[in-house]
């Protein structure tokens, strides 16, 4: 009896374990909506990197999205904003929406992306910290693991000290 109790902790915990490792990967039911079009001008961010207001505040606002008319129908703004507020993220790094509800200037971000140069933001292959392809190969599906990391292609070698730590 206690090896079966023993048993079923261990099994929960590691699910419990794997649920909490991908809270920022992209879930496997993204709407063709969001793919499509939150994809055409950037990588479809994964709905965990914020949290639900941040979410709501975006989707609302899709006519002025950060110098961009973004506008959709209200089906697809329906859609894709219950997708995100399903999704949203709760992990403790995303609980407070960040400056201007941007990924980009969330504590955990600039943690994360610190030892960056800001020139190499504005290099060609970057063009900004929200292209987040530029540097990781999974970012599509909010796979942002430090083993597959790239530089991008033509950053100088000057700008590429944050890849060698």
């Amino acid at each position: 009896m206690i090896a079966v109790r023993s048993l079923a902790f261990v099994a929960l915990s590691l699910l419990a374990l794997t649920a909490h490792a991908d809270r920022r990967a992209m879930p496997a039911d993204v709407p063709g909506i969001y793919a499509t079009e939150c994809g055409a001008c950037h990588v479809a961010y994964a709905p965990g990197a914020l949290p639900a207001d941040s979410w709501r505040r975006i989707v609302a606002g899709l006519e002025r999205h950060y110098g961009t008319d973004a506008s959709l129908d209200d089906a697809s703004v329906a859609r894709i904003g219950e997708w995100l507020q399903r999704h949203a993220g709760t992990w403790k790094h995303v609980r407070e929406a960040p400056p201007q509800d941007r990924i980009t200037r969330a504590a955990w971000f600039e943690r994360k992306h610190r030892k960056i140069d800001s020139a190499a933001w504005r290099h060609e292959g970057v063009n900004s910290a929200a292209n987040c392809a530029a540097c990781h190969l999974g970012a599509e599906r909010g796979h942002f693991d430090d083993d597959d990391l790239r530089i991008p292609p033509g950053l100088p070698v000057r700008l590429r000290g944050a890849w060698n730590d």
